[in-house]
């Protein structure tokens, strides 16, 4: 009942449109044995993703997407009880029609941290931080191993040197005053990356949007979701988003995070890699974080990656 979708083109037409997509996820449901079950999409995310009743999610990834179903499903079954926190347990998940994948998971505990930020009071805020660079500890700890035929980018040094070349297009692209594209590729050559060692599993959007906490149990984490562009690399990789949407420029809790880590990344390194994420977007960031003092990358770095 689902087209198939191999283009942005088709991605935009047919994915955002439930008339046409709503049918299909209660026709899988219904194979999958929950037809009786409310179904309710969610409305953020990348992905087609539904709540079945109280207990289950359901994702859908079309074909332009399709690995990403395969390494979601695998990297949730190699998380299961390893984390400090709660991971969906994958109850089923294989091909569906026209080269549409799903997963079929647990639903977690709680609200998006995103949503009840406003709300939590500032001792548990710092407790929330401590327990994220827990969590990123345990994350960055695992074997990889067993997820390196399904999980890129492989050389991490040829992918670092791909994203380098194109740092300064990428952000042109997404609008950037010129004032600021110019100074990337100096700032990106003064800046050492560490010789990268072992690479660790790297969730590469940690933020508040893909964490769960509970009001009943003292805003205490009560989960971590959405593995779809995990990646095998370097552990700095992963505090771009912790410093962007998780402390958003707040020293204090950055530092919280990583004395939880039990390591620091400098600011200088810190951007850097965010000039590197492949979802890189400096525009979008200037507007939503405390603006530097000056015009310039180092004091950016400094601004939203210092710890004091």
């Amino acid at each position: 009942m689902l087209p198939r979708v191999d283009s942005d083109d088709e991605w935009d037409a047919i994915v955002p449109d439930e008339a046409v997509m709503r049918p299909g996820a209660a026709a899988l449901c219904g194979r999958l044995g929950l037809r009786a079950s409310p179904l309710v999409r969610f409305p953020t995310g990348s992905q087609p993703v539904y709540a079945v009743g109280d207990r289950y999610v359901l994702k859908l990834f079309p074909a332009a997407a399709a690995d990403d179903g395969v390494a979601e499903a695998r990297v949730l079954a190699h998380l299961q009880g390893r984390l400090p926190v709660p991971t969906p347990y994958v109850h089923d998940a294989g091909a569906y029609e026209n080269g549409w994948r799903y997963v079929l998971m647990s639903r977690l505990r709680g609200i998006d941290l995103a949503v009840a930020w406003p709300r939590i009071p500032p001792a548990d805020r710092d407790r929330i931080a401590t327990e994220a660079g827990e969590t990123l500890a345990a994350l960055h700890a695992l074997d990889v191993s067993p997820l390196t035929d399904v999980l890129g980018p492989g050389d991490w040094d040829a992918f670092v040197g791909r994203q380098r070349a194109s740092a300064a297009g990428r952000q042109r692209a997404h609008g950037l005053p010129d004032a600021w594209r110019e100074q990337i590729p100096g700032f990106l050559d003064a800046v050492p990356l560490p010789a990268h060692g072992p690479g660790a599993l790297l969730h590469t959007e940690f933020m508040r949007q893909h964490l769960t906490v509970d009001a009943a149990d003292d805003w205490r984490l009560t989960g971590l979701l959405d593995f779809e562009p995990a990646m095998i690399g370097c552990r700095a990789y992963d505090f771009v988003a912790v410093g962007l949407f998780v402390s958003r420029g707040d020293p204090r809790l950055l530092s919280r995070v990583f004395r939880a880590y039990g390591e620091t990344f400098g600011p200088g390194e810190l951007l850097a890699h965010t000039l590197l994420h492949v979802y890189s977007n400096l525009p979008w960031y200037l507007r939503e974080l405390p603006a530097p003092p000056e015009p310039t990358l180092e004091s950016l770095a400094q601004t939203w990656f210092g710890t004091g």
